[in-house]
């Protein structure tokens, strides 16, 4: 079976996804090629496919999003900046869709798999490939907006991006709540969608000179032996409920001594100054700690083994996979009701579940593990048993694959 997986970003979250993925398929007898940007940054990573750096783009991560904004006038150049590079951003895409979709015809592979689709006019190069004869799925990781729930908006969204799913032979899900969400939004066919898990993050590897980045850390960020750690890990959008943890650990604090550390890149929704000053009037200025980066591999093991506690207030979601990232290292967490994350987390053995939005269940669910080292053992160790097995990659390839084997079995393409 000769396989193309696309992923447009080169690094974050997508691009780690992917890379698992790829080395899964692989690993069961696929040729996979996985398309990506020229900024890969697994490239040191050991590789069992093919890897195309064919798209460039531009960077993810922009560190001006982290920088505080002073004054009015700062916020409002700020606004304008933004406006003019998505719009010059746009042009580079569409122009990357249009070597894309020339490629991939010219390779003419027998199944090709897309990641997130950001935007309802790709839905114009997915039917040039599918009128080519091309079978195209999805791993459906997002389907909705979050970052802008509700209203007008979000409605026109949902009828724009219904184009882009008609071209989907086959549609996976992380979760058979996110499945019925989608089914219920799009009037796809029942049979063309599938569930699995979200694999395990278990590409961050655990360095010769840990010990000394985790001391390293523990000095940046000014954590004492003594106190436990809540850690808030992941990109930081408005979705993933900021100041919800905020507000809670103001209450964890009237009695414990823990630190919270927030380790993410923002995203342009997010103002990093709001939340500082946030954290001033709630007087949490000298036990929070915000690392704005984007967190290098090397330093995920170190910082996710500072932890006490995982935490993801999310306010919407799919899933999580900063929360598999603490499974990996035998965290706990602690998680919100939302999406398919009740899927992910065994309530009371790999960590616990709270509402979203009410940061007094959270602040009691964070109590009672950090105030507990026996549980949080008991839970971390639960939870890398689970990412070792239910969130292993290899079942997760073999589903994937036999779904594909069936079809092209069914209706082989012309040699």
């Amino acid at each position: 079976m000769k396989l193309f997986v696309v992923e447009p970003l080169g690094t974050g979250g997508m691009i780690h996804y992917a890379y698992q993925l790829c080395t899964a398929l692989a690993n069961q007898g696929a040729d996979v090629t996985l398309v990506t940007a020229k900024d890969y940054e697994l490239d040191a990573f050991p590789h069992n496919f093919a890897v195309e750096k064919r798209m460039q783009l531009w960077p993810m991560f922009d560190p001006s999003s982290s920088q505080l904004q002073s004054g009015r006038l700062e916020r409002t150049w700020r606004k304008i900046r933004w406006t003019v590079r998505r719009g010059w951003r746009a042009l580079r895409l569409i122009w990357g869709w249009v070597q894309l979709t020339n490629y991939l015809l010219q390779q003419q592979p027998d199944l090709i798999q897309f990641g997130k689709i950001n935007f309802p006019f790709e839905a114009l190069f997915l039917a040039r490939l599918r009128r080519k004869g091309l079978i195209l799925s999805q791993i459906c990781h997002e389907f909705e907006l979050r970052e802008r729930k509700g209203g007008p908006l979000t409605n026109l969204a949902n009828r724009l991006y219904a184009g882009v799913y008609d071209n989907f032979s086959f549609i996976f899900f992380h979760g058979e709540s996110n499945r019925q969400r989608f089914l219920s939004l799009f009037q796809i066919p029942p049979e063309r969608t599938h569930i699995i898990p979200h694999g395990n993050e278990a590409i961050f590897p655990v360095s010769t000179n840990g010990a000394q980045t985790k001391e390293m850390l523990k000095q940046r960020y000014g954590l004492t032996p003594n106190e436990p750690v809540v850690l808030f890990f992941g990109t930081l959008t408005p979705s993933k409920g900021l100041p919800d943890l905020l507000q809670a650990f103001a209450i964890v604090r009237q009695s414990s001594r823990a630190r919270l550390l927030v380790a993410g890149f923002p995203t342009k929704h997010i103002d990093m100054t709001e939340l500082n000053d946030m954290v001033t009037n709630l007087g949490l200025a000298e036990s929070i700690t915000f690392d704005p980066r984007y967190i290098p591999i090397k330093e995920v093991g170190p910082v996710m083994e500072l932890a006490t506690v995982a935490v993801y207030p999310y306010r919407n979601s799919t899933q999580s996979g900063a929360l598999q990232v603490a499974y990996a290292f035998g965290r706990p967490v602690v998680a919100t009701r939302v999406g398919g994350l009740p899927e992910a987390v065994d309530e009371g053995q790999s960590g616990l579940l709270v509402p979203p939005e009410e940061p007094q269940a959270l602040a009691t669910a964070i109590s009672k593990i950090i105030n507990n080292p026996q549980l949080a053992a008991e839970m971390g160790a639960y939870a890398r048993r689970l990412s070792e097995t239910r969130y292993s990659w290899q079942p997760i390839a073999d589903q994937i694959l036999a779904v594909y084997q069936n079809v092209l079995e069914k209706e082989p393409r012309p040699v």
